[in-house]
């Protein structure tokens, strides 16, 4: 079976948890049998280790306005790539690669899988232009797919709204391979970023308004001085909020205790969430945290909001779900720290609900059963 994987990045630093998808699940239907190759733009390539790739067929287009992901259209390079597949994956939503991709799959006759990953429901930035893409090629996008892949439960509705029936639509999860998390070394991580002995909640991800940071920062402030010298780190790329969040820092006297330390990857990110008494993920929108199962197969429980489509965590008692305020932070953050025994139980809980549940050759085999359903039925 060959397989055409498109997103328009694979970058670890701003491509988000779409380009970690697109790279892991590349790797594992590899592994599996398939013939596997990645259709995006040439942004942080260099970032994914290239022996990890081997085998895979990379195909970068250039990049020429990054701000919106535009490039040239090549339209004779993509389309041989479209007749090259049996079936084709796209990552996102709102990006002209997908356009672009769309048109040469319909034009070819060749059967293809959406997964927006979060990106379906309009939130956030450009929403005058999300409506346009939408009305003009969007929705169409999503109504005359093979098959919708929601990575959970709360995309099965948004799918509906775009007139998609439930036979299409099919649920596979995010995963996490836990050889990417051996041989961190808590210790190493807390001498090299300046954290000391001092116990820690970690923020993981980009400091942008959606994320949340504020929130969690809001809350830090007010549990300061009831939890020892509790630090709280801040590890990801500036989305637009690491200036204001350093003067709020300041203002409110806890500079010294609040740390910034950028993206973070390899065995600094696995030491991380070692060394980390919880994770926590405010998000005011998110579809399903890939850091939630990272922190998990680290064995690191996590605070989490109900935005994160992972309510489960409370359910197996790997953590705990709130809503996106930071009141409801602000009480699950002293209630979870104060209790170091929990938070060991918690975070061993979490661990092997992800082992048995969400390791991303898991979700290889569930595309690989999608795409023998889509191409039977075809034939």
């Amino acid at each position: 079976m060959k397989v055409l994987n498109v997103n328009i990045s694979l970058d670890t630093v701003s491509g988000g948890g779409t380009a970690e998808r697109t790279f892991q699940m590349s790797r594992f239907l590899k592994s599996e049998g398939a013939d596997c190759a990645i259709l995006t733009l040439d942004i942080g390539l260099d970032s994914r280790p290239r022996e990890k790739l081997s085998g895979i067929s990379v195909t970068a287009l250039r990049c020429v306005f990054p701000r919106y992901h535009v490039f040239p259209l090549p339209e004779s390079r993509v389309m041989k790539l479209v007749q090259w597949a049996d079936v084709i994956h796209v990552m996102d939503h709102w990006t002209l690669l997908n356009a672009v991709v769309y048109r040469a799959a319909r034009k070819a006759d060749r059967p293809y899988v959406v997964c927006p990953a979060g990106a379906l429901q309009l939130y956030g930035r450009s929403l005058a232009f999300k409506k346009l893409y939408n009305r003009f090629i969007g929705s169409s996008i999503i109504r005359n797919a093979a098959a919708c892949v929601a990575i959970a439960d709360n995309e099965i509705e948004q799918f509906r709204q775009h007139g998609v029936g439930d036979d299409r639509i099919v649920l596979i999860p995010n995963g996490v391979d836990p050889d990417d998390f051996r041989g961190g070394d808590p210790e190493a991580f807390r001498r090299k970023f300046g954290i000391g002995d001092f116990p820690f909640v970690l923020f993981m991800g980009r400091l942008n308004p959606i994320k949340g940071p504020d929130l969690l920062l809001q809350a830090f402030f007010r549990i300061d001085g009831h939890v020892g010298d509790l630090q709280l780190v801040f590890a990801g790329p500036d989305g637009g909020m690491l200036a204001a969040l350093r003067t709020m820092a300041r203002e409110a006297g806890v500079a010294n205790r609040v740390h910034f330390i950028g993206h973070i990857s390899g065995h600094d990110k696995a030491g991380a969430y070692s060394a980390a008494s919880l994770l926590a993920i405010p998000s005011r929108h998110e579809a399903m945290s890939i850091v939630v199962l990272e922190a998990g197969i680290c064995g690191t429980p996590v605070l989490i909001t109900d935005r994160c489509g992972f309510g489960e965590v409370e359910q197996i008692g790997g953590g705990r779900v709130v809503r996106a305020t930071q009141e409801e932070l602000e009480a699950s953050l002293l209630e979870m720290l104060k209790a170091p025994a929990l938070l060991r139980s918690m975070g061993l809980k979490l661990k092997d609900h992800v082992t048995r549940h969400y390791l991303w050759k898991a979700t290889a085999r569930k595309y690989l059963d999608l795409f023998d359903r889509i191409l039977g039925a075809g034939q």
